[in-house]
Protein backbone atom coordinates (compact mmCIF):
# COMPACT_ATOMS: atom_id res chain seq x y z
CA UNK A 1 0.00 0.00 0.00
CA UNK A 2 1.14 3.57 -0.58
CA UNK A 3 2.78 5.31 2.39
CA UNK A 4 0.78 7.36 4.89
CA UNK A 5 0.51 10.34 4.92
CA UNK A 6 -0.12 10.46 1.20
CA UNK A 7 3.08 11.98 -0.09
CA UNK A 8 4.46 10.14 -3.09
CA UNK A 9 7.72 10.35 -4.96
CA UNK A 10 7.54 10.51 -8.75
CA UNK A 11 8.86 6.94 -8.90
CA UNK A 12 6.14 5.71 -6.54
CA UNK A 13 3.42 7.46 -8.56
CA UNK A 14 4.75 5.89 -11.73
CA UNK A 15 4.73 2.38 -10.27
CA UNK A 16 1.26 2.87 -8.80
CA UNK A 17 0.00 4.01 -12.20
CA UNK A 18 1.52 1.06 -14.08
CA UNK A 19 0.25 -1.47 -11.52
CA UNK A 20 -3.24 0.00 -11.80
CA UNK A 21 -3.06 -0.45 -15.58
CA UNK A 22 -2.15 -4.13 -15.29
CA UNK A 23 1.59 -4.09 -15.96
CA UNK A 24 2.43 -6.05 -12.83
CA UNK A 25 -0.18 -8.77 -13.44
CA UNK A 26 1.21 -12.22 -14.22
CA UNK A 27 1.42 -12.97 -17.96
CA UNK A 28 -0.82 -15.68 -19.42
CA UNK A 29 0.69 -19.16 -19.23
CA UNK A 30 -1.52 -20.69 -21.91
CA UNK A 31 -3.99 -19.62 -24.56
CA UNK A 32 -5.34 -16.12 -24.06
CA UNK A 33 -9.12 -16.25 -23.58
CA UNK A 34 -12.00 -14.19 -22.25
CA UNK A 35 -10.78 -14.47 -18.68
CA UNK A 36 -7.70 -12.52 -19.68
CA UNK A 37 -9.77 -10.03 -21.68
CA UNK A 38 -11.92 -9.40 -18.60
CA UNK A 39 -8.86 -8.91 -16.43
CA UNK A 40 -7.39 -6.30 -18.76
CA UNK A 41 -10.73 -4.53 -19.15
CA UNK A 42 -10.98 -4.44 -15.37
CA UNK A 43 -7.64 -2.63 -15.33
CA UNK A 44 -8.13 -0.19 -18.20
CA UNK A 45 -11.90 0.31 -17.89
CA UNK A 46 -12.54 0.72 -21.60
CA UNK A 47 -10.99 0.19 -25.02
CA UNK A 48 -10.85 3.31 -27.16
CA UNK A 49 -11.85 2.90 -30.79
CA UNK A 50 -10.20 4.79 -33.61
CA UNK A 51 -10.42 4.54 -37.38
CA UNK A 52 -6.66 4.76 -38.05
CA UNK A 53 -5.31 1.37 -39.13
CA UNK A 54 -1.67 2.12 -39.97
CA UNK A 55 -0.36 -0.76 -37.89
CA UNK A 56 -3.36 -2.16 -36.00
CA UNK A 57 -6.58 -0.59 -34.80
CA UNK A 58 -6.33 1.14 -31.44
CA UNK A 59 -8.70 -1.08 -29.43
CA UNK A 60 -6.68 -4.23 -30.14
CA UNK A 61 -3.40 -2.86 -28.87
CA UNK A 62 -3.93 -2.42 -25.09
CA UNK A 63 -4.61 -6.14 -24.71
CA UNK A 64 -1.50 -7.05 -26.71
CA UNK A 65 0.55 -4.62 -24.60
CA UNK A 66 -0.58 -6.41 -21.43
CA UNK A 67 -1.14 -10.01 -22.59
CA UNK A 68 1.04 -10.55 -25.64
CA UNK A 69 -0.28 -12.19 -28.81
CA UNK A 70 -3.94 -13.18 -28.84
CA UNK A 71 -6.74 -13.85 -31.33
CA UNK A 72 -8.22 -10.51 -32.43
CA UNK A 73 -11.30 -12.27 -33.82
CA UNK A 74 -11.93 -13.64 -30.33
CA UNK A 75 -11.90 -10.10 -28.99
CA UNK A 76 -14.38 -9.00 -31.65
CA UNK A 77 -16.71 -11.86 -30.77
CA UNK A 78 -16.48 -11.04 -27.08
CA UNK A 79 -17.00 -7.32 -27.68
CA UNK A 80 -20.13 -7.61 -29.79
CA UNK A 81 -21.67 -11.01 -29.05
CA UNK A 82 -21.20 -11.75 -25.36
CA UNK A 83 -23.53 -9.14 -23.86
CA UNK A 84 -20.64 -8.02 -21.63
CA UNK A 85 -19.59 -4.93 -23.60
CA UNK A 86 -21.25 -2.16 -25.55
CA UNK A 87 -20.07 0.71 -27.69
CA UNK A 88 -20.62 4.30 -26.67
CA UNK A 89 -18.82 7.57 -25.94
CA UNK A 90 -16.55 6.88 -22.96
CA UNK A 91 -13.11 8.29 -23.64
CA UNK A 92 -14.12 9.16 -27.19
CA UNK A 93 -15.79 6.20 -28.96
CA UNK A 94 -15.11 3.19 -26.77
CA UNK A 95 -15.94 -0.39 -25.95
CA UNK A 96 -17.21 -0.38 -22.38
CA UNK A 97 -18.51 -2.86 -19.79
CA UNK A 98 -22.30 -2.92 -19.98
CA UNK A 99 -22.47 -2.05 -16.27
CA UNK A 100 -21.36 1.47 -17.22
CA UNK A 101 -24.47 2.11 -19.29
CA UNK A 102 -26.47 3.70 -16.42
CA UNK A 103 -23.48 5.91 -15.57
CA UNK A 104 -23.44 7.33 -19.10
CA UNK A 105 -27.15 8.02 -19.51
CA UNK A 106 -26.58 11.63 -18.44
CA UNK A 107 -24.57 12.02 -21.66
CA UNK A 108 -27.49 10.63 -23.65
CA UNK A 109 -29.84 13.10 -21.95
CA UNK A 110 -27.51 15.97 -22.74
CA UNK A 111 -27.43 14.86 -26.37
CA UNK A 112 -31.22 14.98 -26.45
CA UNK A 113 -30.92 18.56 -25.19
CA UNK A 114 -28.61 19.44 -28.08
CA UNK A 115 -25.14 18.81 -26.63
CA UNK A 116 -23.61 16.99 -29.58
CA UNK A 117 -21.39 18.17 -32.39
CA UNK A 118 -22.94 20.50 -34.93
CA UNK A 119 -23.72 18.29 -37.92
CA UNK A 120 -25.45 15.64 -35.85
CA UNK A 121 -27.40 18.23 -33.87
CA UNK A 122 -28.41 20.12 -37.02
CA UNK A 123 -29.98 17.13 -38.78
CA UNK A 124 -31.99 16.37 -35.62
CA UNK A 125 -33.18 19.96 -35.45
CA UNK A 126 -33.80 20.50 -39.18
CA UNK A 127 -35.16 17.09 -40.18
CA UNK A 128 -36.84 15.53 -37.14
CA UNK A 129 -39.27 13.59 -39.33
CA UNK A 130 -36.34 12.08 -41.23
CA UNK A 131 -34.61 11.07 -37.99
CA UNK A 132 -37.84 9.40 -36.84
CA UNK A 133 -38.03 7.57 -40.17
CA UNK A 134 -34.43 6.38 -39.78
CA UNK A 135 -35.22 5.05 -36.32
CA UNK A 136 -38.26 3.26 -37.71
CA UNK A 137 -36.10 1.77 -40.48
CA UNK A 138 -33.68 0.42 -37.90
CA UNK A 139 -36.62 -0.95 -35.92
CA UNK A 140 -37.89 -2.82 -38.99
CA UNK A 141 -34.64 -3.91 -40.63
CA UNK A 142 -31.78 -3.55 -38.15
CA UNK A 143 -28.91 -3.99 -37.66
CA UNK A 144 -28.19 -1.51 -40.47
CA UNK A 145 -25.21 0.40 -41.75
CA UNK A 146 -25.71 4.02 -42.75
CA UNK A 147 -25.35 3.19 -46.44
CA UNK A 148 -28.41 0.95 -46.29
CA UNK A 149 -30.66 3.97 -45.67
CA UNK A 150 -31.51 6.25 -48.59
CA UNK A 151 -31.54 9.94 -47.77
CA UNK A 152 -31.66 11.36 -51.31
CA UNK A 153 -28.98 13.10 -53.39
CA UNK A 154 -25.75 13.92 -51.64
CA UNK A 155 -23.11 16.51 -52.39
CA UNK A 156 -19.61 15.37 -51.50
CA UNK A 157 -17.12 17.87 -50.15
CA UNK A 158 -14.14 15.58 -49.90
CA UNK A 159 -13.65 15.43 -46.12
CA UNK A 160 -13.74 12.52 -43.70
CA UNK A 161 -16.68 14.16 -41.90
CA UNK A 162 -18.74 14.49 -45.08
CA UNK A 163 -21.47 12.26 -43.72
CA UNK A 164 -24.82 11.67 -45.32
CA UNK A 165 -27.91 12.80 -43.42
CA UNK A 166 -28.65 9.14 -42.76
CA UNK A 167 -25.27 8.74 -41.05
CA UNK A 168 -25.81 11.94 -39.07
CA UNK A 169 -29.27 10.77 -38.01
CA UNK A 170 -27.90 7.43 -36.88
CA UNK A 171 -25.11 9.13 -34.97
CA UNK A 172 -27.63 11.38 -33.21
CA UNK A 173 -29.69 8.33 -32.31
CA UNK A 174 -26.48 6.70 -31.08
CA UNK A 175 -25.49 9.72 -28.96
CA UNK A 176 -28.98 9.82 -27.44
CA UNK A 177 -28.92 6.11 -26.63
CA UNK A 178 -31.75 5.04 -28.90
CA UNK A 179 -29.58 2.88 -31.14
CA UNK A 180 -26.34 1.04 -30.39
CA UNK A 181 -23.83 -0.65 -32.70
CA UNK A 182 -24.70 -4.34 -32.77
CA UNK A 183 -21.40 -5.10 -34.47
CA UNK A 184 -18.88 -3.67 -36.89
CA UNK A 185 -18.00 -4.93 -40.34
CA UNK A 186 -14.76 -3.58 -41.80
CA UNK A 187 -14.93 -1.18 -38.90
CA UNK A 188 -18.27 0.26 -40.05
CA UNK A 189 -20.98 0.43 -37.41
CA UNK A 190 -24.17 -1.59 -37.88
CA UNK A 191 -26.82 0.06 -35.72
CA UNK A 192 -29.73 -1.63 -33.98
CA UNK A 193 -32.23 -0.66 -31.32
CA UNK A 194 -30.49 -0.42 -27.97
CA UNK A 195 -33.02 -2.75 -26.36
CA UNK A 196 -32.04 -5.44 -28.89
CA UNK A 197 -28.31 -5.04 -28.19
CA UNK A 198 -27.97 -4.55 -24.43
CA UNK A 199 -29.11 -7.16 -21.91
CA UNK A 200 -32.51 -6.46 -20.33
CA UNK A 201 -30.95 -6.51 -16.85
CA UNK A 202 -28.73 -3.56 -17.82
CA UNK A 203 -31.59 -1.55 -19.30
CA UNK A 204 -33.56 -2.16 -16.09
CA UNK A 205 -30.83 -0.72 -13.88
CA UNK A 206 -31.84 2.58 -12.25
CA UNK A 207 -30.45 5.78 -13.71
CA UNK A 208 -28.35 7.73 -11.20
CA UNK A 209 -28.33 11.51 -11.06
CA UNK A 210 -25.70 13.22 -13.16
CA UNK A 211 -23.78 14.15 -10.02
CA UNK A 212 -23.79 10.57 -8.72
CA UNK A 213 -22.76 9.24 -12.13
CA UNK A 214 -19.88 11.69 -12.36
CA UNK A 215 -18.69 10.81 -8.87
CA UNK A 216 -18.74 7.09 -9.65
CA UNK A 217 -16.95 7.58 -12.98
CA UNK A 218 -14.25 9.64 -11.29
CA UNK A 219 -13.71 6.97 -8.64
CA UNK A 220 -13.46 4.39 -11.39
CA UNK A 221 -10.99 6.60 -13.24
CA UNK A 222 -8.89 6.75 -10.07
CA UNK A 223 -8.96 2.97 -9.85
CA UNK A 224 -7.76 2.68 -13.45
CA UNK A 225 -5.11 5.39 -13.10
CA UNK A 226 -4.09 4.52 -9.54
CA UNK A 227 -3.27 8.14 -8.88
CA UNK A 228 -4.05 11.27 -10.88
CA UNK A 229 -4.90 14.95 -10.81
CA UNK A 230 -8.45 16.21 -11.20
CA UNK A 231 -7.77 16.81 -14.89
CA UNK A 232 -6.35 13.29 -15.33
CA UNK A 233 -9.39 11.69 -13.75
CA UNK A 234 -11.95 13.90 -15.51
CA UNK A 235 -10.29 13.13 -18.84
CA UNK A 236 -10.71 9.36 -18.43
CA UNK A 237 -14.44 9.49 -19.20
CA UNK A 238 -14.38 12.99 -20.71
CA UNK A 239 -16.16 14.67 -17.80
CA UNK A 240 -16.41 18.47 -17.50
CA UNK A 241 -13.53 19.55 -15.26
CA UNK A 242 -15.60 22.36 -13.78
CA UNK A 243 -17.95 19.78 -12.22
CA UNK A 244 -15.33 17.10 -11.58
CA UNK A 245 -13.53 19.07 -8.86
CA UNK A 246 -16.65 19.23 -6.68
CA UNK A 247 -17.37 15.53 -7.15
CA UNK A 248 -13.78 14.63 -6.28
CA UNK A 249 -13.99 16.62 -3.06
CA UNK A 250 -17.14 14.68 -2.18
CA UNK A 251 -15.43 11.36 -2.94
CA UNK A 252 -12.56 12.32 -0.61
CA UNK A 253 -15.05 13.27 2.10
CA UNK A 254 -16.76 9.88 1.68
CA UNK A 255 -13.44 8.04 1.92
CA UNK A 256 -13.66 6.72 -1.63
CA UNK A 257 -10.55 8.66 -2.67
CA UNK A 258 -7.50 9.89 -0.77
CA UNK A 259 -5.93 13.24 -1.49
CA UNK A 260 -2.19 13.04 -2.17
CA UNK A 261 0.79 15.13 -3.17
CA UNK A 262 3.15 13.80 -5.82
CA UNK A 263 6.71 15.01 -6.14
CA UNK A 264 6.99 17.49 -9.01
CA UNK A 265 3.24 17.79 -9.61
CA UNK A 266 1.86 21.30 -9.33
CA UNK A 267 -1.72 20.17 -8.73
CA UNK A 268 -2.91 17.92 -5.91
CA UNK A 269 -3.51 14.30 -6.77
CA UNK A 270 -6.19 11.77 -5.87
CA UNK A 271 -5.26 8.24 -4.92
CA UNK A 272 -7.58 5.25 -5.06
CA UNK A 273 -7.61 3.52 -1.63
CA UNK A 274 -6.99 0.13 -3.25
CA UNK A 275 -4.04 1.34 -5.32
CA UNK A 276 -0.99 -0.92 -5.05
CA UNK A 277 2.59 0.28 -4.79
CA UNK A 278 4.82 -2.51 -6.15
CA UNK A 279 8.51 -2.57 -5.32
CA UNK A 280 9.33 -2.74 -9.00
CA UNK A 281 7.68 -3.03 -12.39
CA UNK A 282 9.05 -5.48 -14.95
CA UNK A 283 7.32 -4.63 -18.20
CA UNK A 284 8.05 -4.56 -21.91
CA UNK A 285 5.28 -3.10 -23.99
CA UNK A 286 4.63 -1.09 -27.10
CA UNK A 287 1.82 1.34 -26.33
CA UNK A 288 -0.77 2.59 -28.77
CA UNK A 289 -1.18 6.39 -28.92
CA UNK A 290 -4.65 5.64 -27.51
CA UNK A 291 -3.48 3.62 -24.52
CA UNK A 292 -4.69 5.04 -21.17
CA UNK A 293 -1.09 5.23 -19.95
CA UNK A 294 -0.30 7.97 -22.47
CA UNK A 295 -3.57 9.37 -23.81
CA UNK A 296 -3.48 12.38 -21.44
CA UNK A 297 -0.26 13.94 -22.72
CA UNK A 298 0.32 16.16 -19.68
CA UNK A 299 0.12 13.09 -17.46
CA UNK A 300 2.68 11.25 -19.60
CA UNK A 301 4.99 14.22 -19.16
CA UNK A 302 4.53 14.27 -15.38
CA UNK A 303 4.81 10.50 -14.87
CA UNK A 304 7.56 9.67 -17.33
CA UNK A 305 9.14 12.99 -18.38
CA UNK A 306 7.99 11.90 -21.83
CA UNK A 307 6.85 14.65 -24.19
CA UNK A 308 4.36 13.08 -26.56
CA UNK A 309 1.92 14.23 -29.18
CA UNK A 310 0.28 12.33 -31.99
CA UNK A 311 1.24 13.83 -35.34
CA UNK A 312 -1.43 12.37 -37.61
CA UNK A 313 -2.82 15.83 -38.32
CA UNK A 314 0.57 17.54 -38.54
CA UNK A 315 1.74 18.16 -42.14
CA UNK A 316 4.45 15.63 -43.02
CA UNK A 317 7.31 18.18 -43.32
CA UNK A 318 6.56 19.48 -39.82
CA UNK A 319 6.44 16.11 -38.02
CA UNK A 320 9.17 15.60 -35.46
CA UNK A 321 8.76 11.86 -34.96
CA UNK A 322 6.31 10.44 -37.49
CA UNK A 323 2.72 9.74 -38.46
CA UNK A 324 1.83 7.04 -35.92
CA UNK A 325 4.33 6.71 -33.10
CA UNK A 326 4.25 4.06 -30.37
CA UNK A 327 5.96 4.77 -27.03
CA UNK A 328 7.96 1.84 -25.68
CA UNK A 329 7.62 0.94 -22.00
CA UNK A 330 10.57 -0.85 -20.43
CA UNK A 331 10.08 -1.66 -16.76
CA UNK A 332 8.68 1.56 -15.29
CA UNK A 333 10.00 4.05 -17.87
CA UNK A 334 9.09 5.13 -21.37
CA UNK A 335 12.49 4.68 -22.99
CA UNK A 336 11.85 4.94 -26.74
CA UNK A 337 9.36 5.71 -29.49
CA UNK A 338 8.90 4.06 -32.88
CA UNK A 339 6.99 5.15 -35.97
CA UNK A 340 5.29 1.96 -37.17
CA UNK A 341 3.36 0.84 -40.22
CA UNK A 342 2.12 -2.62 -41.18
CA UNK A 343 2.88 -3.30 -44.84
CA UNK A 344 0.40 -6.13 -45.14
CA UNK A 345 0.97 -6.72 -48.84
CA UNK A 346 4.70 -7.23 -48.36
CA UNK A 347 4.31 -8.98 -45.00
CA UNK A 348 6.51 -6.53 -43.13
CA UNK A 349 6.26 -4.43 -39.99
CA UNK A 350 7.97 -1.21 -41.02
CA UNK A 351 9.86 0.82 -38.46
CA UNK A 352 10.10 4.16 -40.23
CA UNK A 353 12.05 5.60 -37.33
CA UNK A 354 13.16 4.76 -33.79
CA UNK A 355 14.34 7.16 -31.10
CA UNK A 356 15.66 6.49 -27.60
CA UNK A 357 15.08 8.78 -24.64
CA UNK A 358 18.09 10.61 -23.26
CA UNK A 359 18.51 8.42 -20.17
CA UNK A 360 17.96 5.08 -21.97
CA UNK A 361 20.84 2.73 -22.78
CA UNK A 362 20.75 2.22 -26.57
CA UNK A 363 21.89 -1.42 -26.64
CA UNK A 364 19.57 -2.78 -23.94
CA UNK A 365 16.67 -0.62 -25.14
CA UNK A 366 17.14 -1.81 -28.73
CA UNK A 367 17.33 -5.45 -27.65
CA UNK A 368 14.10 -5.29 -25.63
CA UNK A 369 12.34 -3.25 -28.31
CA UNK A 370 13.38 -5.66 -31.06
CA UNK A 371 11.85 -8.53 -29.08
CA UNK A 372 8.53 -6.70 -28.81
CA UNK A 373 8.54 -5.69 -32.48
CA UNK A 374 9.08 -9.31 -33.49
CA UNK A 375 6.20 -10.39 -31.25
CA UNK A 376 3.95 -7.69 -32.70
CA UNK A 377 4.85 -8.66 -36.27
CA UNK A 378 4.00 -12.31 -35.58
CA UNK A 379 0.74 -11.31 -33.91
CA UNK A 380 -0.24 -9.29 -36.99
CA UNK A 381 0.67 -12.16 -39.33
CA UNK A 382 3.68 -10.33 -40.77
CA UNK A 383 6.88 -12.16 -41.69
CA UNK A 384 9.57 -9.67 -40.75
CA UNK A 385 10.49 -6.38 -39.13
CA UNK A 386 12.19 -3.84 -41.39
CA UNK A 387 13.98 -0.92 -39.73
CA UNK A 388 14.48 2.35 -41.58
CA UNK A 389 17.19 4.97 -41.11
CA UNK A 390 15.38 7.68 -39.15
CA UNK A 391 16.12 8.14 -35.48
CA UNK A 392 19.07 7.72 -33.16
CA UNK A 393 17.98 4.21 -32.12
CA UNK A 394 17.58 2.76 -35.62
CA UNK A 395 21.18 1.60 -35.96
CA UNK A 396 21.17 -0.23 -32.63
CA UNK A 397 17.77 -1.72 -33.49
CA UNK A 398 19.11 -3.13 -36.78
CA UNK A 399 22.07 -4.60 -34.92
CA UNK A 400 19.72 -6.19 -32.38
CA UNK A 401 17.88 -7.89 -35.26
Amino acid sequence: MPPRPESLSSSQARRIALAAQGFTDPPPTGRVDRRHFRRVLGRVGLLQLDSVNVAVRAHYMPLFSRLGPYDRDALDRWAYSSGELFEYWGHEASLLPVELHPLLRWRMTRALDGETWGGVRKVAQDRPEFVAAVLDEVRRRGPLRAGAIDDGPRVRRGTMWDWSDAKKALEWLFWTGQVTPARRERFERLYDLTERVLPARVLAMPTPSEEDAHRELLVRAARHHGVGTARDLADYFRLPIIHARARLAEAVEDGRLVKAQVEGWREPAYLHPEARLPRRVRARALLSPFDPVVWERGRAQRLFAFHYRIEIYVPAPKRQWGYYVYPFLLDDRLVARVDLKADRRAGRLLVHGAWGEDDADPASTASALHEQLQAMAGWLGLDEVTVGDRGDLSGALRVAG
